[in-house]
């Protein structure tokens, strides 16, 4: 078994180094010999995090697929996790993906055991973001158990990450546009607006950086979207955003741009 005193430093924010520590040592005693890693990615990798908006994002690795038993153990250790962590409940995500699936740079046909918005799904299927994941984790992603995740898999290339994101856009994303129900919500107003600020960063200036560096460069750039941008990154959790019609309408200003 691996020491985890290390993860009670990882971050800024004590109550979040506890719950790492608490899944990553639960993780460690469900799986033993077949876990490879565990690893923080997204916003607290790369300095982009804000505890009022923010979520936890995790990915671990396994040296072969989760069998049904494991499976079980893995839904109530996220359950006790979010009953012990409260302030952090429905704000954890995480994937559990075997070894041989980070081979791939198309997303995987066989889905994973994941957990997101407090609910955990044993068959989760893997999307165009795939690609996009796996570069974020490259490129930043900390260790909390296991070797660095760059040992893993080998460097992706930015073109592919720019293909991705042309796909997430056109698959995920331009059907928003209808869904009434989706852009109803504060939260996925604030969420696709400085996702797609990411988005069109990526694919016009080929790289991937946070969503806050692409969305200064989207205001500077753009500058009619200014005050959608600072609303969308000014949302917190229990926070109203009304800002549907311009959502809908950015979402199609990306469209048009990328077309371009």
């Amino acid at each position: 078994m691996e020491n985890l005193e290390h993860i009670k430093k990882t971050t800024p924010y004590q109550d979040i180094n506890d719950a790492l520590y608490f899944l990553a040592e639960g993780a460690q005693n469900i799986f033993d010999k077949n876990l490879v890693g565990m690893y923080l990615t997204g916003s607290l990798s790369y300095g982009d995090f804000n505890e009022k908006r923010s979520d936890i994002d995790l990915a671990v690795v396994l040296k072969k697929p989760a069998s049904l038993e494991k499976i079980k153990l893995v839904k109530k250790l996220h359950s006790d996790t979010e009953q012990k962590y409260k302030k952090w409940s429905k704000k954890i995500e995480c994937s559990y993906i075997p070894l041989d699936m980070l081979q791939n740079i198309l997303p995987p046909k066989t889905p994973r055991p994941y957990v997101g918005g407090g609910i955990f799904y044993s068959k989760a299927p893997y999307g165009n973001e795939w690609i996009i994941n796996q570069y974020f984790l490259y490129k930043y992603g900390i260790a909390l158990i296991g070797h660095d995740f760059k040992a893993l898999i080998k460097p992706i290339e930015i073109t592919d990450v720019k293909k991705a994101c042309i796909k997430d856009l056109f698959k995920e994303w331009k059907p928003k546009i209808t869904d009434s129900v989706y852009l109803a919500n504060s939260h996925q107003q604030s969420y696709i607006v400085l996702n797609l600020c990411r988005i069109l960063y990526t694919i016009l200036c080929n790289d991937a950086v946070s969503k806050s560096i692409a969305a200064l460069w989207i205001k500077k750039e753009y500058p009619r979207w200014k005050e959608l941008i600072n609303t969308a990154s000014g949302w917190e959790y229990g926070k109203e955003m009304n800002r549907k019609d311009e959502t809908i309408n950015f979402i199609k200003f990306v469209i048009a741009k990328v077309k371009e």
